[in-house]
């Protein structure tokens, strides 16, 4: 390619494109990711090759491949473009209602009643701003947060560090068996596979199931079941019908209202443990926006699972509380 002459200057949105190009290897992400159509991100790449007379992509390979000068261009413009974003979020740090886009994040546990009620909010208090809201895993949504897919994320905190992300812990929530209502048998040996009734537990796939069955392993446990489901609702309707047992959280159970009639929530046997639920956000995200979603959200979950399991199970204060 031979250097054009050109007075043009480059622009942010090429130098973005590129970025999600190169990380991706794809046209189809960055043209998901900008809303923008394919020819469009082709357009701004042609330029920006252009204006900067080198080729950063070899076009022949699919996917995309960098050029080694598209690597070195690349290494650069992370850091730059990681400080503009700062930038721009700082300086609209004290004006939540002037906020004009926020990608937000939350896993499926607060879909019954606490995520309509912030949705709600946030709208009401950033009027000029446009949405987008993603219900997914924790793996899901910290792997969108990492790759820029999102702004913020509410989340179960992962076991390894979140070195490229911003954490906030909002919320200790212990994990529970939960039985059949009318149930003859001991909680110890219904846990220890003492008994005939089966696990029923959540799709090892999930970041809970991991922390579940890594508690079970320290204790030597391995019970006997024929169940798994991703599904935390399903799970109260099968132990509910009396067809096996669980382990699950409080706030899980919260959402199970039309089952609890028929279930009973226990303290875990032997030495407690708990996951940690966080706001996670990208190091460019707002901090006044986070502080109002950090607000809102504590209120929800203290309206809406702690303070009535509190006065239900007091057996619960200790463990499932807001964090500080």
């Amino acid at each position: 390619m031979s250097r054009l002459s050109s007075s043009k200057d480059i622009s942010l949105k090429s130098l973005e494109l590129f970025q999600i190009c190169a990380k991706n290897g794809s046209l189809q992400a960055a043209s998901r990711e900008s809303g923008l159509t394919v020819s469009t991100v082709s357009h701004h790449l042609r330029n920006l090759e252009d204006n900067l007379g080198v080729e950063l992509f070899n076009h022949a390979r699919r996917p995309m491949v960098l050029t080694p000068k598209g690597r070195a261009f690349l290494r650069n413009i992370d850091s730059a473009l990681f400080s503009i974003r700062k930038a721009k979020a700082e300086a609209s740090a004290g004006s939540v209602s002037e906020a004009s886009y926020l990608r937000l994040g939350t896993i499926e546990d607060f879909d019954s009643d606490i995520t309509p009620e912030l949705a709600v909010y946030l709208s009401t208090n950033m009027p000029t701003c446009d949405f987008m809201y993603q219900t997914g895993s924790s793996f899901d949504l910290i792997e969108m947060l990492r790759n820029r897919q999102l702004d913020l994320g509410i989340t179960t905190e992962p076991t390894e560090r979140l070195s490229d992300l911003q954490d906030r812990p909002l919320l200790r929530d212990p994990f529970v068996v939960v039985l059949p209502l009318v149930n003859e048998q001991s909680l110890s040996d219904i846990v220890e596979g003492h008994t005939r009734l089966p696990f029923l537990r959540f799709s090892s796939n999930l970041m809970i199931a991991r922390q579940i069955e890594s508690q079970l392993r320290r204790m030597g446990v391995t019970s006997p079941h024929k169940f798994e489901c991703s599904n935390n609702q399903t799970l109260m309707a099968m132990v509910a019908a009396g067809a096996g047992w669980t382990i699950t959280t409080p706030l899980l159970f919260a959402r199970a209202k039309r089952f609890q009639s028929r279930l009973r929530m226990h303290r875990f046997p032997g030495k407690s443990f708990s996951r940690t639920l966080a706001i996670v956000s990208t190091p460019d995200c707002s901090r006044s926006v986070v502080e109002l979603v950090d607000s809102k959200m504590r209120s929800l979950i203290r309206d809406h699972a702690i303070v009535p399991f509190h006065q239900s199970n007091p057996w619960l204060v200790d463990s499932f509380k807001l964090l500080t």
